[in-house]
C-alpha cells in the first residue's frame, strides 16, 4: 500500500508528520504518542471525526450523481462532471482522495486498537478506565468495517457467489498499524469473501464492545446521538448483509434496530425538521457538528446560491414524477426558483435535501451545511421490506413498506403488495426516500440494474437547452465497469504486488 494511504493522520499534539521516515521537531513518537486516558480520549475524538468527514459531502454525493437522478447544467463550470458524464479514469483525483482516505482512517482504526489493547491488558487502569478503553477500541473496530465496506462497494465489483472467491477481486487489507517503506511487504487485493469477512468480523467486535459498555452505561442508545451505539451497528451490519445478498442476516438486523423502541420513524408533520434541524426521532447516529469547526457542506454539489438564482445539478424529470401526490418529502426536497443560466433565466426545481441548518450557518450567507445523517430508521424498514420479499415472504415485506409510506404520503392507505410488483414498489420507495445520500449507485449494483437518464424536461422543456450534452442521455448497461470505481492510478503504480489487478474496464 503506498506510504501515504498507511500513514497515521494524528490530530496536533499527537504525531503530526505525513512522512513516517521524518519526524516534525517536537512531536512525539509513534510509540508513546498515547500514553494516557486523555491522550486515549483526545484520539477518540479525532476518530469522531474522521467519521463525519467519511459520511459527508462528496462522500455521499459523488456516486448519485454518477447515476441517473441529477442533470449537470451548462453553467456549472463543469464541476463534478467527469464523474456526472461517465468518463473518469484511474488518475481521477476525487477518486483517489476518497480512496486514500478509506486507508488513512483504517490506519487510524488498527492504531487504536493496537494502543487500546495494550493498554487494556497493562494492569495500569482502574476498571472503569478500562471499560472506556475496551468502548474506543470497538468504535475503532466500527470505523474499520465502515471504510473497508466503502471500498468493497465503490473500488470492488457487486458481490457475486462466482466472483467471491477469486484472487484480486476484494480490497487490499491492512490490520497493523505498520508504515513501511518497503513496497515488497505492501499488500495485493483480497478475494471479496476475506473483505467482507474482516468487515463482518469487525462489526462484530463493534457489537459487543458497545453492547457490553451499554450495560452500564447506555446514553448512546437514543434518537440523535453524536456517539456509535450497538443500534447503529446493528445498521450497519443490516445495510453490509443486504448488500452482500445475506437477506436473512439483513432483516434480522434490520429488525432488531425497528423493534428496539428506541426509535420511531418521523411523521409527516415534523419531516421537513429532519432536514432543516437535523433532529428527528428516526435518526440513530448524528456525529457531533457546530459552527465554530471546518465545515463540509453535503449540499453545495447541487447548489450553494444564496440569492437563489443558480444550480450546478438539477433532478430529472423521472426524479420529479416519481413522488406520488400528497408525498411530504417532494416539497421538503424541491423547491421552485428562477435559475440564471448564462444570462437567461429557467424555471426550475432545485434539489435542497441539505437546505443548511441554521444553527451552523458560519456567516450571514447559508453555507449549505448539514449535521451527517449516516444511519436512520427508515433505510431499516427498506432494508427489512427489502430482504423479506427476496426472501419470498410478501406480507411481511408489505408490512415495512406501508409502515414506512404512511409516514410519508397524506392520506396514505395500506395495501396488500402482489409477490409480482412489491419488490419494484420497494425499489421505488428507496429511489424517493434516499436520493441524495449515496444509495443510488449501490442499489444498481445489487439489482444489477443499468440506466438511461431521463432526457426530456417535461416540468420546463426550456431546460433541455441548457443541460450538458454529455450527459443529458448517459447510458450504463447492467454490469457497465463504471459501476466499480477504478483503483487510483498513484496505487497500482506504486503497489508491485498489485500489478494486474485493477478494475475491467480501466
Amino acid at each position: 500500500m503506498k506510504k501515504i494511504y498507511l500513514s497515521l493522520m494524528l490530530m496536533v499534539g499527537l504525531l503530526a508528520s505525513c512522512d513516517m521516515d521524518k519526524k516534525p521537531y517536537g512531536s512525539l513518537d509513534e510509540t508513546t504518542a498515547i500514553q494516557s486516558m486523555n491522550d486515549l480520549s483526545r484520539y477518540r475524538n479525532y476518530m469522531y471525526t474522521s467519521l463525519r468527514g467519511i459520511t459527508s459531502g462528496g462522500w455521499l454525493t459523488y456516486s448519485d450523481i454518477q447515476m441517473d437522478q441529477f442533470h449537470g447544467l451548462i453553467s456549472n463550470g463543469n464541476r463534478v462532471g467527469i464523474i456526472s458524464n461517465g468518463i473518469f479514469t484511474s488518475s481521477d483525483g476525487d477518486l483517489e482522495s476518497m480512496y486514500a482516505g478509506c486507508y488513512s482512517r483504517i490506519a487510524t482504526a488498527n492504531y487504536m486498537i493496537e494502543k487500546g489493547t495494550a493498554m487494556a491488558e497493562s494492569g495500569e487502569f482502574e476498571a472503569a478506565d478500562v471499560e472506556k478503553i475496551n468502548l474506543y477500541k470497538a468504535e475503532a473496530y466500527f470505523l474499520r468495517a465502515y471504510c473497508y465496506f466503502f471500498l468493497v462497494d465503490h473500488f470492488c465489483q457487486p458481490y457475486t457467489a462466482e466472483r467471491a472467491k477469486q484472487e484480486g477481486l476484494g480490497a487490499s487489507i491492512v490490520t497493523k498499524y505498520a508504515p513501511s517503506g518497503d513496497v515488497t511487504t505492501y499488500p495485493s487485493r483480497s478475494t471479496l469473501d476475506e473483505t467482507y469477512a474482516l468487515i463482518e468480523a469487525d462489526l462484530a467486535e463493534a457489537y459487543a464492545g458497545m453492547k457490553a459498555y451499554e450495560a452500564t452505561d447506555n446514553s448512546a442508545v437514543a434518537p440523535n446521538s453524536h456517539y456509535l451505539s450497538s443500534y447503529a451497528v446493528a445498521a450497519m451490519q443490516a445495510r453490509v448483509a443486504l448488500v452482500k445478498g445475506d437477506n436473512a442476516t439483513a432483516l434480522n438486523k434490520a429488525k432488531e434496530v425497528i423493534n428496539s423502541g428506541v426509535y420511531s420513524l418521523t411523521t409527516i408533520d415534523k419531516y421537513a425538521d429532519l432536514w432543516t434541524k437535523d433532529e428527528g426521532t428516526e435518526v440513530i447516529f448524528r456525529p457531533f457538528m457546530s459552527s465554530t469547526e471546518g465545515l463540509v457542506s453535503t449540499g453545495s454539489v447541487w447548489t450553494s446560491s444564496v440569492a437563489k438564482n443558480s444550480a450546478d445539478y438539477i433532478a430529472t424529470a423521472e426524479v420529479l414524477m416519481m413522488y406520488p401526490e400528497n408525498d411530504v418529502r417532494f416539497n421538503t426536497y424541491f423547491e421552485a426558483w428562477e435559475l440564471d443560466v448564462e444570462g437567461a433565466m429557467y424555471d426550475s426545481y432545485v434539489f435542497l435535501k441539505y437546505p443548511g441548518n441554521e444553527a451552523l450557518r458560519t456567516t450571514a450567507q447559508n453555507n449549505y451545511c448539514n449535521m451527517t445523517k449516516p444511519f436512520r430508521l427508515s433505510e431499516m424498514y427498506l432494508v427489512a421490506a427489502e430482504a423479506a420479499a427476496v426472501s419470498g415472504n410478501t406480507a411481511e415485506a408489505s408490512k415495512y413498506l406501508n409502515d414506512i409510506r404512511t409516514q410519508r404520503i397524506a392520506g396514505y392507505e395500506a395495501q396488500n403488495y402482489p409477490a409480482t410488483t412489491v419488490l419494484a414498489s420497494i425499489k421505488q420507495e428507496r429511489y424517493c426516500e434516499l436520493i441524495g445520500e449515496g444509495f443510488r449507485m449501490s442499489d444498481l449494483r445489487r439489482w444489477n440494474e443499468g440506466f438511461t437518464r431521463d432526457p426530456d424536461h417535461i416540468e420546463n422543456p426550456k431546460l433541455n437547452n441548457v443541460i450538458v450534452a454529455a450527459g443529458r442521455e448517459l447510458t450504463y448497461e447492467p454490469g457497465d465497469h463504471r459501476f466499480t470505481w477504478p483503483i487510483p492510478k498513484t496505487e497500482m503504480d506504486s503497489n508491485p504486488n498489485m500489478e494486474g489487478q485493477q478494475n475491467p474496464g480501466y
